[in-house]
């Protein structure tokens, strides 16, 4: 790929900040202790993990002993959903159908090991019904697990009126908050969750770190037993360099918060203007939604055909989840929303973030039109 591609897939991952990798590198070449080692290497990375610690807690209203350290998203999804499930023994787990693989496998694992799983459906918005949940938690529940912000389109979930019913229920309640962090402002408290899931890479840190962020109440049975790191709860010795860079984009994203949003509204606001003129359906456009994201589709134009010739055109956009992209089915995001499977296979996201700008998205809206009459032109021909 050229320099001069752009990227439009900030959900799907995000660059590495300069400042991040600044306070990374010291952690990669001269300080490499073991930070459950007692000497002054050891003790170094310890400090050092701490610190990032303190971070990752301040970016979300927690406090620091809340902060469990992990690989990433999936490895936190999963620890929160068979660590919780598994502590408080066999009942019901409930999910959202619009959960990211790495929330509806793990349950569905749960299912097989004797566990009962319901589906929480959603509106033709994206957002799930707190009080069809109320009608689910009249089976005794261990866990609801409801994303905060979807990865595809973008549409916040009223996460604080979702987990009061699960609360008075009984149940757990576990969010996966890896697109909400860096978009919105994060409050773990007034969430009002057991549980929350974040990802350093979806902020300008770096790939293989994580957390989970944990009610203090709550009991939780390990994924990785071993040398009992992490208060036992994650086993396995630290990826410090990796921990340290995700503090770092932590800190940043708290101070920067504002500005960053304020800016991708913009973009994505004249993106959508150009993508309704042209006849375009944005999904979850009615509903609230973080400022970056635009999950949309063009009536009989294939999602992975446009995505194939945008790329051609240096256009770097994604036809759903990262993590599912191999997949040919339609989202299941889209499905759960009573989408009709035909225009659900054309759907294509964008997601802007650091290093787009407004001429990007001019001349991208351009190149989309051309291409689209492209398509529209081979297809006349095909039939």
């Amino acid at each position: 790929m050229t320099s001069s591609a752009t990227y439009f897939d900030h959900n799907g991952t995000t660059v590495l900040d300069s400042r991040v990798l600044q306070a990374m590198l010291p952690y990669l070449s001269e300080q490499h202790g073991n930070a459950t080692s007692r000497h002054s290497f050891g003790r170094a990375s310890r400090q050092a993990i701490d610190h990032a610690r303190e971070q990752v807690a301040d970016a979300v209203g927690a406090h620091p002993s809340q902060v469990a350290f992990t690989s990433g998203g999936t490895e936190s999804n999963n620890l929160a959903i068979t660590g919780i499930a598994g502590r408080y023994g066999q009942s019901q787990i409930v999910i959202s159908g619009i959960e990211h693989p790495c929330v509806t496998r793990p349950a569905l694992a749960m299912q097989q090991r004797g566990w009962q799983l319901q589906t929480l459906p959603t509106d033709s918005h994206g957002k799930a019904d707190p009080v069809v949940l109320q009608d689910v938690l009249k089976a005794d529940t261990s866990v609801v697990s409801v994303m905060l912000v979807n990865n595809e389109t973008g549409v916040i979930q009223d996460l604080p009126a979702i987990a009061e019913q699960a609360r008075q229920g009984g149940a757990y309640v576990h969010t996966d908050a890896v697109q909400a962090l860096g978009k919105i402002k994060l409050d773990f408290a007034d969430l009002n969750v057991h549980a929350m899931t974040l990802s350093s890479h979806k902020i300008n840190g770096p790939q293989g770190a994580g957390a989970l962020i944990l009610d203090k109440r709550v009991d939780i049975q390990p994924v990785l037993y071993g040398g009992g790191q992490e208060k036992g709860m994650r086993s396995g010795t630290e990826n410090v360099a990796a921990i340290v860079g995700f503090g770092a984009a932590c800190e940043l994203i708290k101070q920067e918060l504002v500005q960053r949003t304020g800016l991708v509204r913009q973009l994505r606001d004249r993106l959508e203007s150009g993508l309704r003129a042209m006849g375009a359906q944005i999904f979850g456009a009615e509903a609230e939604r973080i400022p970056n994201t635009s999950f949309f589709a063009f009536p009989e134009i294939e999602g992975e055909t446009l995505v194939m010739a945008l790329d051609r055109k240096g256009y770097a956009v994604a036809s759903g989840s990262a993590c599912s992209s191999d997949s040919t089915e339609p989202s299941h995001v889209l499905l759960a929303m009573g989408i009709q499977p035909d225009l659900a296979r054309g759907a294509v996201r964008v997601s802007f973030g650091a290093g787009n700008e407004m001429p990007q998205v001019e001349a991208f809206l351009q190149v989309l039109e051309n291409e689209l009459q492209r398509l529209k032109r081979l297809t006349a021909i095909a039939v």
